[in-house]
């Protein structure tokens, strides 16, 4: 299978080294900047080495027209300007039409402006609605690539597109399971990052036995939400979220849970944080359905607000008392 990764940053450089090692021709795709160009004179970055049978390339137009399955992997709050770009390549080349190809997310986010979902972005953007799929679930390069294996799950609003996806990349190092909740699986996936920001505040403050109730009342706020938001709210419960809890909230390579740390201990992230213009979306959403979130409230207050930490933790622990279900 021709598979074309776009995004060569610290997932996407994961993925196109995981399609090639399972056997699949593979194209790494990344802009030509600073990070582009490193891959592709050495070949590797702080996180993977390439094999020479993986193609690096800045050019757009070749990606796409080499592949049969597109992956992307780039920031969510970047797709809506970035797919354009990608369906103009496909209408390009007159071998193919723009629904031809099948095109993989393997983003975790919500679309900060609009509250939508990443799906729903890529449908306004026009593509197809059958062809679209996302890829999520726990799992971290650094363990990958040490063949620690882990379960993930690919989401599609096509049984048989999702079969087809799971089936092309499931091996011994990654067990996949279908979706069925497309809604539950990206709602899924894009909160527990909010939830790991938290994780990391917890941690600077030296509270991190509350992990435990963070992991049960962020999930069943977040059931409430896919619930409310048409989806099956046993998604929460499942690989998309509370599955990718292990990676998002205890794991040293987390980048939403080192965000977290860094607030508390004043120090600015560097690195993508996807967690916090989800925070922000999901407070419009929760605001305009009406729905009771008071962790991510807490959580979207911290970051807008720039309120002490102990403060709004505290006022967590002041609300009413109520049933647990």
């Amino acid at each position: 299978m021709n598979i074309s990764v776009l995004g060569c940053g610290r997932w996407g450089s994961f993925l196109a080294w995981y399609a090639d090692k399972i056997g699949h021709n593979t194209i790494s795709y990344g802009p030509d900047d600073d990070v582009y160009r490193s891959l592709a004179k050495t070949y590797k970055n702080e996180y993977v080495a390439y094999p020479k049978s993986i193609e690096v390339c800045c050019d757009l137009n070749h990606a796409i027209n080499h592949a049969d399955i597109i992956i992307i992997a780039i920031s969510a709050q970047g797709l809506r300007g970035f797919l354009p770009k990608v369906l103009k390549c496909i209408d390009d080349n007159k071998k193919t039409q723009a629904n031809d190809k099948r095109i993989v997310l393997c983003m975790k986010g919500i679309e900060e402006t609009t509250g939508k979902r990443l799906t729903e972005v890529a449908i306004e953007c026009g593509v197809k609605k059958e062809n679209i799929a996302v890829w999520v679930g726990p799992g971290h390069i650094q363990d990958f690539v040490r063949g620690v294996p882990n379960c993930m799950v690919m989401d599609s609003y096509s049984k048989e597109l999702t079969k087809s996806l799971a089936d092309t990349f499931s091996s011994d190092l990654i067990r996949f399971y279908y979706g069925t909740d497309i809604i539950g699986t990206e709602i899924g996936a894009a909160t527990k990052n909010v939830f790991g920001l938290l994780a990391g505040m917890l941690d600077g403050l030296g509270l991190g036995v509350l992990k435990g109730a963070l992991m049960a009342r962020g999930a069943h706020e977040v059931a409430q939400l896919i619930k409310t938001l048409g989806g099956s709210e046993l998604s929460a419960y499942g690989l998309c979220h509370l599955g990718d809890y292990e990676a998002t909230l205890f794991s040293q390579n987390s980048n939403n849970r080192l965000w977290g740390e860094n607030y508390i201990k004043g120090v600015k992230s560097t690195r993508l944080a996807e967690g916090v213009a989800t925070a922000r979306a999901v407070e419009k959403i929760a605001k305009s359905k009406g729905i009771e979130m008071p962790i991510t409230h807490t959580i979207e207050q911290l970051i807008s607000e720039q309120r002490p930490p102990s403060d709004i933790l505290s006022t967590l622990f002041k609300r009413v008392t109520k049933n647990e279900f």
